[in-house]
């Protein structure tokens, strides 16, 4: 009984939180999972075991999942999800401070009255700027010997 229960449950759950999936049964997208969810899944567990027990009169006090194991390729899997999710994250946040460096870069010049940029010029600067910033090696300088406009 108590495996048929442990499969039913942890079959409606993702093992890390998944967006638009309902795991509570109420036709409600939410975003619970085995990891993130433990206490509902536990209570879930044990109300399942119990239904199926109830008429030996059993109560079950407490249900949980001590150890949970995943093939090898499933994990494989989750773990490239996880290093994916990671790299989004790291990238999200290097964007956010380049933008930021290009937006200061840009005040002081024009506060310090250091040189006056035309749009077009600004918008080859930002894009210099972003470039450098946000790439994944150091950049190789280039001089121009000739007018770029």
């Amino acid at each position: 009984q108590c495996d048929t229960a442990l499969r039913n449950i942890v079959r409606l759950y993702p093992y890390d939180v998944a967006k638009n999936v309902d795991t509570t049964g109420d036709g409600i997208a939410d975003e619970g999972s085995l990891r993130g969810s433990s206490e509902v899944v536990a209570a879930r567990i044990r109300n399942e075991i119990q239904s199926k027990v109830a008429d030996a009169g059993l109560e079950i006090i407490e249900a949980r999942i001590t150890y949970l194991a995943y093939s090898t390729e499933i994990a494989a899997v989750m773990l490239q999800r996880q290093q994916a999710s990671a790299i989004i994250d790291a990238r999200k946040m290097i964007v956010d401070g380049a933008v930021g460096m290009v937006e200061m870069a840009l005040d002081r010049l024009k506060a310090n009255s250091v040189v006056e940029l035309d749009e077009e010029r600004k918008a080859a600067m930002v894009s210099n700027l972003l470039v450098v910033l946000c790439g994944n090696q150091n950049a190789q300088p280039v001089v121009n010997s000739g007018s770029l406009y």
